[in-house]
């Protein structure tokens, strides 16, 4: 095979992995939502990452952080997005703080049959001491169809304390 037979065939190979990527995109909720193809209330954004509120909040200020790129499980995001997720959360935390005073934070992501999405994603949750964070990873609905009605106005006032932050971090 002539070197001009290999690079095609390299590219080929390469073209066709990044048809499989696309594909994957198109039909990932995670995609969908990170790269705001379906409505979602935005928070906080960089190159990598977008930050949305949860629709089904645990308490007033959920957000989730959700890499732009096609990635299903922690061990394979890149550094370049992991350090990008870190400052994200970083920043979303010092605002929940500021605006709600919550009693504490849980970060989390789950994984495996666990994760939701089929895509990797971490969540912020502001914590009180109840309900019982038990009820997060219950079957059961959430009695929180006041906060969902008032999604548009907390991403409004933690976007804004966001974007306020942004360079402290």
């Amino acid at each position: 095979m002539n070197v001009m037979n290999r690079f095609q065939k390299r590219m080929s190979i390469e073209q066709e992995k990044v048809t499989d990527q696309m594909r994957e995109k198109e039909k990932c909720t995670g995609c969908m939502l990170a790269n705001k193809q379906r409505p979602v209330h935005v928070v906080y954004e960089d190159q990598l990452v977008c930050g949305i509120l949860d629709h089904d909040p645990f308490h007033e200020g959920h957000t989730l952080l959700i890499p732009k790129a096609h990635v299903l499980e922690i061990e394979d995001v890149n550094q370049k997005t992991a350090n990008a997720i870190m400052k994200g959360v970083t920043i979303v935390v010092k605002a929940i703080k500021a605006l709600y005073t919550p009693a504490g934070i849980t970060i989390c992501q789950n994984g495996g049959e666990f994760n939701d999405l089929d895509h990797y994603h971490i969540h912020v949750i502001p914590r009180e001491r109840e309900p019982s964070f038990a009820d997060f990873y219950s079957e059961a609905l959430l009695n929180n169809e006041a906060l969902k009605k008032k999604l548009p106005e907390t991403r409004v006032a933690l976007a804004a304390k966001i974007e306020r932050l942004k360079g402290t971090v």
